[in-house]
């Protein structure tokens, strides 16, 4: 029973956990349009890639620097009308939590709130660009830390294929 988490913070120090919001802002931004004016003009369904990272840095004892990367390129007619990349951050702060929990909050909670920044900046970027509003759906960041888990899991198996942590999505809009 002593052996017993929850949520990965020892019940000893479950009162003690803290986790707290430093810093929010861009870290960095890009927006190209390679084929203005002439991208404006192309008849055809837009066909949208997004790829997803994160990194994570320790900056302090209790301090972690989270940066959420999205990368979104739309083409159209298989060339690229614009690329949107954002790299949301933020500075955070957990202490009281065991390994397992620090490394559940800065796989889900972080990005959780990095996510709708980012997205919104990328709308922002993409209609200011002169492109119809584009809107990110939601990610369940809870069910992509879960898949990394099994990932690394499998690597530590002696899974010999290179697994990384991005996520790639592709759809039409």
């Amino acid at each position: 029973m002593a052996d017993e988490t929850t949520n990965g913070i020892a019940p000893a120090q479950e009162q003690a956990a803290t986790f707290s919001i430093e810093k929010l802002y861009v870290k960095d931004v890009s927006f190209e349009v390679p084929a203005a004016p002439q991208v404006f003009n192309e008849q055809g369904q837009p066909e949208l890639q997004m790829n997803l990272g994160q990194r994570v840095q320790r900056v302090s004892d209790t301090g972690f620097e989270v940066v959420l990367g999205i990368t979104l390129t739309c083409k159209v007619n298989d060339k690229t009308a614009y690329l949107a990349e954002v790299q949301q951050a933020g500075v955070f702060t957990l202490a009281g939590f065991e390994d397992a929990g620090v490394d559940a909050m800065l796989g889900t909670q972080c990005p959780n709130l990095l996510y709708p920044y980012a997205a919104a900046t990328i709308s922002q970027l993409i209609q200011n660009g002169g492109f119809p509003p584009f809107f990110m759906q939601p990610i369940n960041f809870d069910a992509l830390y879960a898949e990394n888990l099994r990932q690394r899991a499998a690597q530590q198996q002696g899974g010999a294929a290179d697994l990384s942590s991005g996520t790639e999505t592709a759809g039409n809009a």
